[in-house]
């Protein structure tokens, strides 16, 4: 069983790391997924693919790098939208780590913070709960609303993703900081452990 945007979060998963070799090979598994099952973010992600398609893949890793790591407004790292570089975001860190252990899930072949967004939406495509992303929607609409600004094909990633939650996207910074402020919208979804990578599961 999975969830109505378990293969978008899925496929942002993927669209969201570093463009190596083994994001290009994985590149029909993940067509395939999204043509199999069509709905929010589809659109989206497939303008990303043909962006992928017409750009050289030394390009691609260039600006992936220029985008995301050279900048803080870029960040890809949730609780640092929130908590910025304080001892908060140990705590934070520390719940995240929590909410994927009470799922069965442990965030620890890539290295990375479990506040990694790719980690955070092959979470919540495995696992059937969009918690942490809901819980983080300020932060997803001010990363995409950063992405936009620069003009990054990434943008059309998040705008895939945050198509998928509950509620309206805000028109613009000023109302995603309010929302920072008030907190997102919420619903309640079921919960569903799953230990097979969902790209997989849906081209068999």
């Amino acid at each position: 069983m999975t969830t109505p945007h378990a293969v978008v979060h899925a496929a942002v998963a993927r669209c969201l790391v570093y463009p190596d070799d083994e994001f290009h090979a994985g590149l029909g598994v993940l067509r395939a997924a999204l043509d199999e099952q069509p709905g929010r973010g589809g659109a989206e992600l497939r303008s990303f693919l043909g962006h992928v398609d017409t750009t050289a893949p030394d390009r691609l890793r260039q600006d992936y790098v220029r985008t995301f790591d050279f900048s803080g407004r870029r960040c890809l790292y949730l609780t640092w939208w929130t908590d910025g570089d304080t001892r908060r975001r140990g705590r934070s860190l520390v719940r995240f780590k929590e909410i994927y252990r009470e799922h069965g899930w442990e965030c620890t072949d890539t290295g990375e913070l479990p506040d990694f967004l790719p980690a955070v939406c092959e979470f919540s495509a495995l696992t059937g709960t969009d918690t942490l992303l809901r819980d983080h929607r300020p932060a997803l609409e001010l990363l995409r609303f950063a992405l936009v600004e620069a003009a990054s094909p990434w943008a059309d990633v998040l705008q895939a993703l945050v198509a998928t939650l509950p509620g309206a996207s805000p028109r613009d910074r000023a109302a995603a900081q309010a929302m920072a402020r008030s907190g997102p919208p919420r619903e309640d979804v079921g919960l569903a452990p799953f230990g097979t990578p969902l790209l997989e599961v849906v081209t068999r």
